[in-house]
């Protein structure tokens, strides 16, 4: 069975990134969606809401299994015996960034090996930052994330 990973904080998961995981789907028999701790990073949503918030986003593509994880991924993707993991570009910039971590992943972990998928046009400009600025100035964050998204950040407002 071919198994791949895809690994972020997904905080809060957008459009452009359900775009990534059905694409990827299509390439393996299971894609793992797995929420990691980023300690970097003040956190919007838990990770249960987000692990939550990707169920439901996600429930349409059948060879998806959502999942959370603390520590290094190349752990993970041994605990797992997965071997692909798969990232997602919006630009030079995320290039630049993720193939020195595929680096270090491979070192850790010399059997894996990474997928690059470029973000469909449409959300190049979509980041889970940007939608956390714009949903603190209430701005309309409609299109650029799942509906449930949406409705989980207006009622966190509120």
């Amino acid at each position: 069975m071919k198994r791949a990973v895809c690994t972020g904080s997904f905080d809060p998961v957008t459009n452009g990134h359900i775009n990534i995981f059905e694409r990827a789907a299509a390439m393996v028999d299971e894609l793992i969606v797995c929420v990691f701790v980023n300690n970097k990073k003040q956190s919007f949503f838990t990770i249960e809401e987000r692990v939550n918030l990707l169920r439901e986003s996600t429930k349409h593509i059948v060879n998806i299994k959502i999942d959370s994880f603390s520590g290094l991924v190349s752990d993970y993707m041994r605990e797992h015996d997965i071997k692909i993991i798969v990232r997602g570009l919006r630009s030079s910039a995320d290039f630049e960034y993720e193939v020195i971590e595929a680096q270090m992943i491979k070192h850790l972990a010399p059997d894996t090996d990474t997928i690059f998928l470029l973000t469909a046009p449409e959300f190049l400009f979509v980041s889970s930052s940007g939608i956390r600025e714009l949903a603190k100035f209430k701005g309309s964050v409609k299109g650029l994330v799942p509906e449930c998204v949406e409705q989980s950040i207006l009622k966190k407002l509120i």
